[in-house]
C-alpha cells in the first residue's frame, strides 16, 4: 500500500533574545505555537490485491448456497444485520444494544471527553472569584499602634472583594489543547462505533454458531437413526444366522461412537447460548428466547465492496486512530507555547470595614489591577525534553495510523477471499454429501443382498454423517465470514439518523 507522507511537525527556532515580550505578542497574535495538523492522505490503491475476487461467487443446490454479487460503492445500512431477514436476530441485537455494559462504558467516556473539553474551553475566558471573610479580632494591651483609629481593642472587620484574573492565550497554547481535546473526544466517539460495531457482529457470529451446532446436532441424530435401524436389521439377521454377533457388535460399536458425539455437540451448544446471554447484557439464567437455526438466516446476495480511500474513514478504528494523531500533533503546539513567554492579567476589586452597612463607602474601597510576563530561563532542560517528548509521540501515533490503515485493508482482503472459498466449498460439501448419501443407500441395499459386508456399511454411513456436518459448516461459514464482511467495511454507522449518544456536549457529529 502507498502512503503519502506523513505531515513532521517541526520545532520553533529560538527567539531572538533581544525581541522584547511585547513586540513577541503583536508578532504572533492570532497565531498557534506548532504545526497545524493535516490529516493523512487516503490510500491510492482502488483495490484489496484479492486476485481470485469476482463480481460473483459461485453458488451450491442448498438452502444458503445462492451465489453473492461484489458491487464497488454500494452503500452499507446502519443496522445491516436486519440484511439475514431475522427477527430474532433483530430483536437480540436491538436488546443488547440497550443493555450491553460495554456499550454503556463507551458511552461514559465519551460523556467524560467532552465535559473535558468544554472544561479546557472555559479557559479563553477570565476567571470570577467573589470573597466575603467576616472576623472578630482583639488587639493586645499597649497596642502601640492599634488597628482601629479609635483604638477600641475588640472590633468586627469584614472584607468582600471580587477579583478576576485573564491568561491571554497569546501563542495559542490553550488553542492547541482545545484542539488535542476535541480530537480526543472524536476519538472517544469513534470508539463508541467500535464497541456497537463489535457487538452486533459478535452476536450475528454467535448465533451463526449456534445456528450451526444445531444443524450438526440434527445430522448427527439423523445417522443415530440410521444406525439404530441398521442395528435391529443385523440383530435380526444374526437370530437368523444370517451373520455373526461379531457383525452385530462392530454396529452396535459405531452407534455408540456416534451417540458419544451428542453430549459435546450439546455442550458447545448450552455455551454458545451462555455467550449470547452475556452479549445481550443478561446472566446466565436468563437465556435469551431466540433460538436459531440456519434455514431460518437469510444469506445477502448484494455485498458492498468500498475502495481503501473510503474504507479509511468508514472503519471506526482507522478513524480514531487518525484522531489520536490529530491530537498528538495538537499536543506538539501545546509543548512548543509552554517554552514561550505566559501572560496573566489580574485585578481586584473589594471593601473592607468594622460596620457591614459601610462596607462600600468610598473611603472604606481598595482595587489593584496587575499585569505579568513569565519566561523560564533555567528548567535544566525540562520543558524541551517534554517537547521532543511530544514530538514522539506524534510519530508514535503516525506509526499507529499507518499499521490500522494495514490492519484494515488486510482484513477486508482476507474476508473477500474468505467469502470467494467458502462458496467453493459449500459447492463441494453438497456435492461430497450428495455423492455420500447415494454411496449409503447403495451400501444398505448391497448388504441386504448380501453383495458387501458390514464395514463397506459402517464406513458409508461415517463417510455421510462426516458429509452432513462438513455442509452444515460451510453454510455457517458463508454466514460468518458475510457478516465480517460488513464489520470490515465499518458497519454503516455513517448512515445513522442520529448520533449514538444522547448525552449533550461539544463533540462534533461525525458524518
Amino acid at each position: 500500500m502507498n502512503f503519502q507522507h506523513l505531515p513532521k511537525p517541526r520545532l520553533p527556532s529560538a527567539w531572538p533574545r533581544r525581541v522584547t515580550p511585547l513586540v513577541m505578542a503583536l508578532f504572533v497574535a492570532g497565531c498557534a505555537a506548532g504545526p497545524d495538523y493535516v490529516a493523512p492522505a487516503p490510500p491510492v490503491n482502488r483495490s484489496y490485491g484479492a486476485e481470485r475476487l469476482h463480481k460473483a461467487t459461485d453458488s451450491a443446490p442448498v438452502s444458503g448456497g445462492e451465489a453473492q454479487q461484489f458491487s464497488t460503492g454500494r452503500d452499507l445500512p446502519a443496522e445491516w444485520w436486519t440484511l439475514f431477514d431475522s427477527e430474532a436476530l433483530n430483536t437480540l441485537i436491538r436488546r443488547a444494544l440497550q443493555r450491553s455494559p460495554g456499550i454503556a462504558g463507551a458511552q461514559a467516556a465519551l460523556r467524560q471527553a467532552q465535559a473535558v473539553l468544554e472544561a479546557q474551553r472555559a479557559a479563553f475566558y477570565p476567571t470570577v472569584q467573589a470573597g466575603f471573610s467576616p472576623s472578630r479580632q482583639k488587639n493586645p494591651v499597649g497596642t502601640l499602634a492599634p488597628t482601629l483609629n479609635s483604638g477600641v481593642p475588640v472590633y468586627n472587620l469584614a472584607t468582600a472583594q471580587v477579583s478576576v484574573s485573564y491568561a491571554p492565550d497569546v501563542f495559542g497554547g490553550n488553542r492547541r489543547q482545545v484542539e488535542s481535546l476535541a480530537a480526543q473526544a472524536a476519538y472517544q466517539r469513534y470508539q463508541l462505533e467500535a464497541a456497537y460495531l463489535s457487538l452486533s457482529s459478535n452476536i450475528v457470529v454467535a448465533a451463526v454458531q449456534e445456528a450451526a451446532l444445531r444443524g450438526q446436532i440434527v445430522a448427527t441424530e439423523r445417522l443415530i437413526s440410521l444406525q439404530s435401524e441398521q442395528v435391529s436389521l443385523f440383530r435380526s439377521q444374526n437370530t437368523l444366522g444370517a451373520i455373526a454377533v461379531a457383525d452385530v457388535v462392530a454396529q452396535e460399536a459405531a452407534l455408540a461412537q456416534t451417540q458419544a458425539s451428542l453430549p459435546q455437540l450439546r455442550k458447545q451448544l448450552a455455551l454458545q447460548r451462555d455467550l449470547l446471554a452475556a452479549l445481550s447484557g443478561s446472566l446466565p439464567d436468563e437465556l435469551p428466547s431466540e433460538i436459531f437455526d440456519l434455514d431460518a438466516l437469510h444469506l445477502p446476495t448484494e455485498l458492498p465492496l468500498s475502495v481503501p480511500a473510503d474504507l479509511v474513514t468508514q472503519r471506526p478504528d482507522v478513524a480514531a486512530a487518525a484522531e489520536s494523531l490529530h491530537a498528538a500533533s495538537a499536543q506538539v503546539g501545546v509543548a512548543s507555547a509552554n517554552r514561550l513567554p505566559q501572560f496573566l492579567i489580574s485585578g481586584t476589586y473589594g471593601g473592607t470595614s468594622t460596620q457591614l452597612s459601610s462596607l462600600f463607602s468610598p473611603g472604606n474601597i481598595f482595587w489593584d489591577i496587575a499585569g505579568n510576563v513569565s519566561q523560564t530561563l533555567l528548567d535544566g532542560g525540562a520543558l524541551h525534553q517534554r517537547q521532543l517528548a511530544s514530538v514522539a509521540a506524534y510519530d508514535q501515533a503516525a506509526a499507529q495510523y499507518r499499521q490500522a490503515v494495514l490492519l484494515a485493508c488486510q482484513n477486508v482482503a482476507d474476508v473477500l477471499n474468505a467469502l470467494q472459498f467458502d462458496a467453493e466449498g459449500l459447492a463441494a460439501q453438497v456435492a461430497a454429501e450428495q455423492a455420500a448419501s447415494k454411496s449409503l443407500d447403495i451400501a444398505r441395499d448391497a448388504l441386504k443382498a448380501g453383495a458387501v459386508s458390514y464395514l463397506a456399511l459402517i464406513t458409508a454411513e461415517q463417510t455421510y454423517q462426516q458429509a452432513s456436518i462438513n455442509v452444515v459448516q460451510a453454510r455457517a461459514n458463508r454466514l460468518s465470514d458475510t457478516a465480517a464482511l460488513y464489520a470490515a467495511l465499518g458497519g454503516g454507522w455513517w448512515n445513522r439518523p442520529a448520533p449514538v449518544s444522547s448525552s449533550g456536549g461539544g463533540a462534533p457529529v461525525l458524518r
